[in-house]
């Protein structure tokens, strides 16, 4: 029988895993190649055959998404497979609409198929859209798992940015490991706050093989999502984190709102900034399609590191890469610490160079904000260019991991952080404690 042959459109996360479990092994299908969006540098490199199994041994190309269409017709192709997330569901239907129209199928891989089960008991941390706080739920909630005793992992969603054969599954428990694999400033992002508390982190592209080396160290399994992608592990309990300050997301984003549908517990994050009306609306939306879920309320309140007076000051505000990018967020912690402090954000994007400018092209909608984008030496050597050259007082890191590790600031600079703060609802403790 004629193998059906498959394109997985994907942006180096989502797409590798649901290959990893789905087509590798499959005798039925072959895929005949990746597509890469939303994250720079991905194209043009292969999913290596250490990875791709007995089925692929050259590997799989990855291609530009621009080049589905001509995959197609080249190809001859029958499926294709949608694989990348924190993507409005209109946008979801413009591909399946182009798909179709060139004759394949478009699919979109259910929960079933594309979630391992753990020996251990998984607690999924997942979101509706990038920047809604998972971060600092995260943290939490290892904090009150290690304060029982139990001994906690947590399993990042995917960032392979480098040699993907390098990548097969990683350990982080100190700083010098980010260092050794040479960890993007995103991935550091997402890493340090966990290393600098004692967690230790996996991540990596084969999300089976990470899962069994995390369970040798671990009595609870944390997954923590990124994006608003799906939790690749079957979840004993899956907390969705949502942001009053984008309502309505909750119900237009993909996977946002099937995580919305699935969660057991909805924590409704940043109430401390956001109107009363928006948390009130917000809830109603909650409800109308997941009524049973358990609601949470929390703060994330901002504070400096040190002392610092900025009333009136000119201050550059360097923001998280991917809330202000493909998160479509228009502030940050470091914008709101900022404004509490009577400071005068300055404009950025007049003194970006080399592919920050690229950046503010492609994401017009980010304003005059500078998002730490790091994804390449080229992207950190720019992100430092800039910050250096715009005219200011002071620069605002609001970013989760201390930029001045890595780039060299020639200005005054302070740093701001936030943690979760349950202000209403269950605790955490108590649904933690329900569930496991």
């Amino acid at each position: 029988m004629q193998r059906r042959r498959v394109v997985i459109m994907g942006a180096a996360g989502r797409d590798f895993h649901n290959f990893n479990l789905v087509y590798r092994d499959r005798q039925s299908h072959e895929v005949v190649a990746f597509t890469a969006t939303q994250i720079p540098d991905i194209a043009g490199r292969a999913y290596p055959a250490e990875l791709a199994g007995s089925l692929y041994p050259h590997g799989i190309p990855i291609h530009p998404e621009e080049d589905l269409p001509a995959l197609i017709a080249e190809h001859k192709i029958d499926d294709v497979v949608f694989a990348y997330s924190d993507v409005p569901h209109e946008y979801v239907m413009h591909k399946a609409s182009q798909v179709n129209a060139l004759g394949p199928h478009f699919l979109l891989l259910g929960a079933e198929e594309t979630m391992v089960k753990s020996k251990r008991p998984v607690v999924s941390i997942c979101a509706v859209r990038t920047g809604c706080g998972k971060s600092q739920t995260t943290r939490s909630v290892a904090e009150i798992l290690t304060g029982q005793g139990k001994r906690v992992v947590v399993i990042r969603h995917p960032m392979p940015y480098g040699d993907l054969r390098d990548q097969i599954w990683q350990r982080f428990g100190e700083y010098d490991d980010m260092i050794r694999e040479k960890c993007t400033i995103e991935e550091m992002e997402e890493y340090e706050p966990h290393i600098a508390r004692g967690n230790v982190v996996y991540a990596g592209v084969d999300y089976e093989r990470i899962l069994e080396e995390a369970e040798k160290e671990a009595d609870v399994v944390l997954w923590d999502g990124g994006n608003n992608d799906a939790s690749f592990y079957v979840p004993d309990l899956l907390i969705v984190v949502v942001d009053p300050h984008r309502v309505g997301h909750e119900l237009t984003y993909y996977p946002g709102e099937q995580n919305l549908r699935s969660a057991d517990v909805v924590l409704i994050n940043k109430e401390d900034t956001a109107r009363l009306e928006d948390i009130e609306q917000l809830q109603k939306n909650i409800a109308s399609v997941n009524p049973d879920a358990a609601i949470i309320h929390a703060h994330s309140p901002v504070t400096f590191e040190e002392k610092v007076d900025l009333k009136g000051l000119k201050v550059l505000v360097v923001e998280d890469g991917p809330t202000l990018t493909h998160g479509g967020m228009k502030i940050g912690a470091g914008t709101v610490g900022a404004l509490a402090a009577g400071a005068v954000p300055v404009d950025a994007r007049e003194h970006a160079t080399g592919k920050i400018a690229e950046m503010y092209e492609k994401y017009p909608s980010i304003g005059t904000l500078l998002p730490a984008a790091g994804y390449s030496p080229e992207q950190v050597a720019d992100l430092e260019a800039t910050i250096n050259a715009v005219d200011c007082d002071y620069v605002i890191i609001g970013t989760p991991i201390d930029l001045r590790k890595l780039i060299d600031i020639k200005k005054p600079s302070v740093r701001v952080s936030y943690e979760l703060e349950v202000v209403g609802g269950p605790s955490l403790e108590d649904v933690l404690s329900d569930a496991l």
